[in-house]
């Protein structure tokens, strides 16, 4: 009872202190021309300008009116500079930050411009880094992974000790499915920039997909502590918000949202998180005007599928309906400024319209390389929903595989196993998912539940066959014709193991360690998670030393 008791006094401190940074660092700025006397030699205040372009270097989060200085600035300096390759950059790069920002893909096309002029003026990799990286950060934002690893590698080429390619290039490897890849990048990273808050995050968010949670916590913990602007520290209780929905715990990712908007009031990510954390809780009114509010500011497609899922949950048809027009309005929008929404939208086709498009959508992604555990799960439910569960088992046995631990990823794979009549499998994943997280979704948990009911008990005596006979269903290297695609992508192609095992497993066997300490959720919920024992460990045995 009093080690409870600690983790949540700690907890509340953790909380109370984001609260307490977003007003104490508005009074010190405010205060800072009334109370620094004349005298004072200290570096003065970053302004907006500074502030956003040392974010958007290193790929860091800054806030929307910074950002918006910024390119206000390099515009009205571009007019009397044309030829100024650097502040073309720098121009690029702050387009594709505020186009994420405000979830407006028209600033991509006006990003793509800069950068190329950039290159224009100054080109190579080499002479001319920035807008090389700007490139590689501009399609993963527009979801081409491919273009992405192109560009960010040929600047880690030119100039490896560049620490800030890393993170671009993380994002572009995981995109793919290449998880090996990815962990070796963060290696490199964490050796060149090891306690930066965005190496912190990213080391976050890699430990997070292959499922070691407490070190996902840690690290995000960290990197709150070590962050230097509200952006910063809003990031951060994002992510340790969706570690703990990915728990199973709405509440306590409740409050990590509420603090995270506490500090940024603007931060759109953490509105929709609050609201899905709402819906878990039944409180449904509630979640569905967090909803509205963060669609009205920001309106992703995406949070216009979970609202219509949770209309839907409640019957709502109408509802439903309007927001899926949404989302395919705003995907047609986004194509047109160059982005991928493909994975969105087969997954709002398998579920709520043409399976088959889906599959269609999904195999050609699949044949461009895009790998992912997120692509190999969709391939896998929309191939179910077209009537092909036998086709769709490797798949899922991939997305499951790999480390994450995803409520959705065990339903989906359970449901494909019952339709196959592989019911102790099926048992199992279901009730993996529900354990997981029981209310991962308005929408299909009620459904895990009701297919677990189906199967009902199991048989007295316990499995018929206890070893099976060593066989297993190899993953086709195309989605419906074998051999198609097999070697155009080496890295993220299925290796000849079981499918049970991940196809992608790092070169080396060691994991990171567990935190020396509590992390902040561990704290919260007093039931800390456990690192999960997988054959897919996130680094290598360098970066897990240093853990």
């Amino acid at each position: 009872m009093n080690a409870k008791n600690t983790m949540n006094t700690q907890h509340m401190r953790h909380i109370k202190r984001a609260a307490l940074a977003a007003g104490v660092g508005a009074v010190l700025v405010a205060g800072v021309l009334v109370f620094v006397p004349d005298g004072d030699k200290g570096p003065p205040e970053p302004g907006p300008e500074a502030r956003a372009r040392a974010a958007v270097g290193a790929g860091s989060p800054a806030s929307l009116p910074d950002v918006a200085a910024l390119i206000r600035d390099r515009e009205a300096w571009l007019r009397k500079n044309p030829e100024d390759a650097e502040s073309w950059a720098v121009l690029g790069a702050a387009y594709v930050e505020r186009g994420g920002l405000r979830a407006d893909t028209a600033y991509y096309p006006k990003a793509e411009q800069a950068l190329r002029r950039s290159l224009k003026v100054t080109p190579g990799e080499r002479r001319n880094p920035a807008a090389t990286a700007g490139l590689a950060s501009l399609a993963n934002a527009r979801h081409d992974y491919t273009a992405a690893r192109k560009w960010g590698e040929a600047v880690r080429k030119a100039d490896p000790a560049r620490w800030a390619t890393y993170p671009v290039l993380i994002e572009a490897y995981s995109g793919l499915g290449d998880y090996p890849a990815a962990g070796k990048a963060l290696d490199k990273l964490r050796a060149l920039r090891p306690d930066n808050p965005r190496v912190l995050s990213v080391s976050s968010a890699v430990y997070r997909d292959r499922g070691w949670r407490e070190d996902a916590a840690a690290k995000a913990d960290e990197a709150f502590t070590e962050a230097g602007t509200p952006a910063e520290q809003a990031g951060a209780l994002h992510a340790l918000a969706g570690l703990a929905w990915d728990r199973g715990e709405p509440k306590e990712a409740l409050r990590y949202y509420d603090a995270a908007l506490k500090i940024a009031r603007d931060h759109h990510q953490s509105l929709a998180g609050r609201a899905r954390a709402l819906a878990a809780l039944n409180r449904a009114d509630e979640a569905g005007q967090d909803y509205q509010a963060a669609i009205a500011e920001r309106p992703l497609p995406e949070y216009a599928l979970e609202l219509g899922e949770l209309y839907e949950s409640q019957g709502l048809d109408g509802d439903a309906r309007s927001q899926y027009a949404l989302l395919r309005d705003r995907t047609a929008r986004a194509r047109v400024d160059g982005v991928n929404e493909e994975l969105l939208l087969a997954r709002f086709e398998s579920d709520h319209g043409n399976p088959k498009a889906a599959v269609d959508r999904l195999e050609a992604e699949w044949r461009r390389g895009h790998r992912s555990m997120q692509m190999s799960d969709a391939l896998g439910w929309a191939l179910f929903k077209a009537g092909e569960p036998a086709k769709a088992l490797p798949y899922a046995k991939r997305a499951t595989g790999q480390g994450m631990r995803s409520a959705l990823f065990a339903y989906h794979r359970g449901e494909i196993e019952r339709a196959l009549e592989m019911d102790s499998p099926a048992r199992r994943h279901l009730e993996e998912a529900l354990r997981t997280n029981p209310r991962f979704s308005p929408l299909l948990a009620p459904k895990a539940r009701a297919a677990l009911d189906a199967l009902g008990e199991l048989p007295d005596g316990g499995p018929k066959d206890m070893h099976g006979n060593g066989e297993y269903t190899p993953l086709s290297p195309a989605p419906s014709t074998p051999a198609a695609s097999a070697s155009s992508s080496p890295s993220s192609a299925p290796s000849s193991a079981p499918s049970s095992a991940p196809s992608s497993a790092p070169s080396s066997s060691a994991a990171p360690s567990a935190p020396a300490t509590r992390s902040a959720v561990a704290s919260a919920s007093g039931t800390p998670s456990k690192p999960v024992s997988t054959p897919t460990p996130p680094v290598s045995t360098q970066s897990a030393a240093r853990n």
